[in-house]
């Protein structure tokens, strides 16, 4: 069953994706990294990854379990995994090229990234559906402090040239696996709560009292912040949640928050009814369902437009900011229209061809 408040959930984090890429390729002229427009938007582009990999997470297992139903042996999960692996990195070297460093982007050519991710996380697939719910949890663990036991190595010394490149293939591993952009230590976190969301999914009113209680720690974390005088956020630096490296306490309060997220808009969907807002948000949800598509195809643009400006300067901010709607809004039509039109025509199809 094809669950509407999933395709949302991916078509918000996707929304958000594009936003927060926009606003880092066209930076609007006077606008700082303290500057409250700056921080807002890296706070949606804080949610918008732990969202995109989690929900990605919840269709590895989901799409793993009905493949152990159908057929355990070797072969066929040979047959369910090395396609998915091939497509997304095929899709993040496409990425890496459209936005290369050398042209005005953000990348080189090799840098792991989150697709990358999500190629490891389908590698994890048959595992996940394997083992029991208690030691996904302690898998949850190990990786939400991954950060604190690889220590040094997580590259918080890293500047952003060094954390997008690599010299050999060693180093290309320690980018994806510890300390590249969205490295499997602490991210991995995310495909497993996905897992577990999946697994939950009729009983996430139970995880109630966890909730509470993590947004205490949260906001404890935060009065801290304040009473010792540190960022509590930033992209990187010295801050209480750090997106660069990641930190713990970025990948939990992140992780609570998509739990949040997930129990606001599930609504009553998981029990034969409508999730919250009935059909009012449906306008998401092609967008959800095409996600991996969009978020390739707005990368080859943004390459475009990063080569085109790299001479230029930056735009005056209101110019700045409609661009950056209108390239994030546009989306949603284009997802529609493509829905109508042309639907076998994408990434997401040829996965499941291949699948």
């Amino acid at each position: 069953m094809r669950l509407k408040h999933i395709d949302r959930i991916r078509g918000i984090a996707i929304l958000c994706m594009i936003q927060v890429h926009t606003a880092a390729i066209i930076p609007p002229e006077g606008i700082t990294v303290g500057h409250p427009i700056a921080f807002f938007s890296a706070s949606i582009g804080g949610m918008a990854a732990p969202m995109f990999v989690t929900i990605s997470g919840w269709g590895i297992y989901r799409s793993a379990k009905r493949r152990k139903e159908s057929a355990d042996g070797t072969r066929a999960w040979i047959n369910w995994i090395f396609p998915r692996v091939m497509i997304l990195t095929l899709c993040q070297l496409l990425v890496n090229i459209s936005l290369n460093l050398e042209r005005g982007g953000r990348f080189l050519w090799m840098t792991p990234g989150v697709l990358t991710l999500l190629a490891i996380g389908s590698i994890f697939g048959p595992m996940l559906v394997k083992i029991s719910q208690r030691t996904k949890i302690t898998l949850l663990v190990i990786f939400l402090f991954s950060p604190m036991i690889i220590g040094d190595l997580n590259g918080s010394d890293l500047n952003w040239i060094e954390r997008v490149s690599s010299v050999g293939i060693l180093e290309w591993i320690e980018r994806l696996l510890m300390n590249g952009t969205y490295p499997a230590l602490p991210w991995l976190s995310f495909i497993v709560l996905g897992s577990l969301i999946e697994e939950q999914n009729s009983n996430l009113k139970k995880i109630d009292p966890i909730i509470k209680l993590s947004l205490v720690i949260i906001i404890a974390s935060m009065f801290y912040s304040f009473y010792e005088q540190i960022p509590w956020a930033l992209t990187e630096g010295d801050a209480i949640l750090t997106f660069f490296p990641s930190n713990t306490m970025f990948i939990f309060t992140s992780g609570i928050f998509v739990i949040i997220i997930f129990r606001i808009l599930q609504g009553n969907e998981i029990l034969g009814g409508m999730p919250t807002g009935g059909d009012k948000y449906s306008w998401l949800e092609s967008a959800g369902r095409l996600s991996l598509s969009i978020y390739v195809l707005h990368f080859i643009i943004l390459g475009f437009v990063a080569y085109f400006m790299q001479d230029l300067p930056r735009l005056e901010i209101y110019l700045a900011f409609i661009t950056t709607i209108v390239h994030t809004a546009i989306w949603i039509p284009l997802a529609i229209l493509h829905e109508k039109y042309i639907p076998k025509l994408s990434f997401e199809e040829v996965l499941r061809r291949l699948s």
